[in-house]
């Protein structure tokens, strides 16, 4: 069938905000004398309520009790500061704009809560992208779980082998996957080495993406 949407996944996709949280967290980690292997923070990208929990892992390696509110407190802090400089990937916009112009139907599905998506997507200016938002204000589970993205489906209107996803990490990949969607997986620094094998395209960036031919490819 014809692809009729697109659904973009936020976080490390349309803008690199995973390496601004991977940076302060280490940065956490360094205040204590300790690092954070990016393996193990991998675990955390692209989902809530994640298996592995920083905070008890820095106090394993600390050897005694840290305060769970300060380190908290203090990763909020470096992350906002990490974030006064991030911007959206190179060749977002154009994709946006191309999609838009091939009268695709655009929405979102982050693992993010909705306060996060509108104040970036207000802060980078392309709110009005997005017909549908689906966050985990809206599902019980967030990804890997599909229901983010049946979620959008549903909103849509549409089947999934109407619909294509695009996303930067397994967590979200996966979830895609899940839901019956073909998926272009685009990582970033923090993403790259997750292995994302089983996306149907795999792309370095959006720079230079026609994205009409990538769709063509996709449908048959």
């Amino acid at each position: 069938m014809t692809i009729k949407a697109i659904i973009f996944d936020f976080d490390g996709t349309l803008m690199d905000t995973e390496t601004c949280a991977y940076d302060a967290i280490c940065k956490v980690y360094k205040h204590y004398g300790q690092e954070l292997a990016l393996e193990k923070w991998a675990i955390c990208i692209g989902t809530v309520n994640s298996p592995f929990d920083p905070y008890d892992h820095l106090q394993e390696l600390a050897g005694r009790p840290l305060d769970r509110d300060q380190l908290k407190k203090h990763f909020d802090q470096l992350h906002d500061e990490e974030l006064l400089s991030a911007t959206l990937r190179a060749g977002v916009l154009e994709i946006l704009d191309e999609a838009k112009r091939l009268g695709l139907r655009i929405a979102l599905a982050s693992s993010s809560d909705r306060a996060w998506i509108d104040r970036h997507l207000k802060e980078q200016g392309i709110a009005d992208y997005f017909e549908v938002i689906c966050t985990r204000d809206d599902v019980l589970r967030a990804k890997p779980d599909p229901a983010l993205y049946l979620l959008a489906l549903e909103r849509l209107g549409l089947s999934a082998d109407e619909a294509v996803a695009v996303e930067d990490s397994l967590n979200g990949l996966t979830a895609a996957k899940l839901a019956g969607l073909r998926a272009i997986a685009v990582p970033n620094p923090v993403t790259a080495q997750m292995n994302l094998s089983q996306a149907d395209v795999m792309l370095d960036g959006f720079e230079g993406i026609v994205l009409e031919e990538l769709l063509r490819k996709l449908a048959k």
